[in-house]
């Protein structure tokens, strides 16, 4: 099988901006965390790295990601915050449970709370994986911290 220049076309005909710019973010950030020294140095700058993304934020992405990241904090201490894809992540012995994708990210006009299989929230043959958010409301709020709950339980 070919690779994608032998076909006549090029990484920027298969993936957007965005995606490749999100790829070159994971890279960094696989880099970095392999220089980190202790497992508590590399926690805590894990951490800083994912406030730091979402003080970046613009504000209505901000304000979400904030709320989510006070949220699983309080609600699965267990996960580590982690910049996975130039995007929050929470991981559990470093695979990702949760994230948030900011709406700016890739241009969408609502950002995501998405959950990966690690995610225990399995409900017979067909189960939501994925959230569409537009604001974090009370009753918002209280679905994300069931969700994250039920994830990790």
């Amino acid at each position: 099988m070919g690779s994608a220049t032998d076909k006549g076309t090029s990484d920027s005909d298969i993936f957007t901006p965005e995606e490749r710019a999100a790829m070159k973010e994971h890279v960094q950030e696989r880099k970095k965390e392999a220089k980190r020294r202790s497992r508590a140095d590399k926690a805590a700058e894990a951490e800083r790295d994912v406030l730091a993304k979402i003080a970046d934020m613009p504000e209505s992405d901000r304000v979400m990601a904030e709320r989510i990241h006070a949220i699983v904090k309080a609600n699965a201490p267990q996960l580590a915050p982690k910049l996975w894809y130039g995007m929050p992540a929470y991981a559990l012995d470093g695979k990702v449970v949760c994230f948030f994708q900011a709406a700016d990210k890739f241009k969408a006009r609502y950002a995501t709370l998405g959950f990966n299989d690690e995610a225990n929230l399995d409900d017979g043959p067909m189960w939501a994986t994925s959230f569409a958010l537009t604001e974090v409301t009370a009753e918002v709020e209280e679905r994300i911290t069931a969700l994250v709950r039920k994830a990790v339980s």
